[in-house]
């Protein structure tokens, strides 16, 4: 490493700690707000700053919220029956980028029993369906299981997203368990 550029290369090296950004994005990045246009880089500095020091978990669902409760466990006209579960929090935003779904959510970071005591308390406020939204795996199908059988006492109905075949994928680049699904949950036309 150059030491005359020990910043910029703490910069790159940052930046490579994101996800997806390897050592060639990372010190595109940095060159451009560094070199190319400094008014980027120091508006990409101060919205980090300002995200850090505001966003939170949302104390109801465990979305990200600059509040005690988020956008969505605040608002009255959601549809209080419906509960997606999703994985993260980061999947509330793209479900609500696209308009999906009407209800509300519930992260699940990880299986512990305060969590699962919290989401009891969710489903006693009149839940009727939940919705599973998490990724296709035999690691979150014993989720979805054990999931099921710790609210098995309440009347609820249980769905999952759909998965299968994307379109526009042809068959020779689909994994076996996609495949597999798509075959098994097919529907009739």
């Amino acid at each position: 490493m150059n030491r005359s550029l020990d910043k910029f290369n703490r910069l790159v090296e940052a930046l490579q700690e994101l996800p997806t950004i390897g050592k060639k994005s990372a010190t595109r990045l940095a060159y451009y707000m560094v070199i190319k246009d400094t008014f980027v880089g120091m508006k990409v500095s101060h919205a980090i700053e300002d995200a850090l020091g505001s966003l939170k978990k949302c104390t109801s669902c465990g979305g990200m919220s600059e509040d005690e409760l988020c956008y969505i466990c605040s608002d009255e006209n959601r549809d209080n029956t419906l509960l997606c579960i999703v994985e993260n929090a980061k999947d509330i935003l793209l479900l609500e980028e696209n308009g999906l779904f009407d209800g509300k959510y519930f992260v699940l970071e990880m299986l512990e029993e305060m969590n699962i005591f919290h989401l009891e308390n969710i489903i006693k406020s009149g839940v009727e369906e939940v919705v599973f939204a998490l990724t296709p795996s035999i690691a979150n199908d014993a989720v979805i299981l054990y999931i099921e059988d710790k609210l098995s006492g309440y009347d609820l109905h249980f769905s999952k997203i759909a998965q299968g075949v994307p379109t526009g994928v042809s068959l020779e680049n689909i994994d076996i368990l996609s495949l597999t699904r798509a075959l098994e949950d097919r529907v009739r036309i």
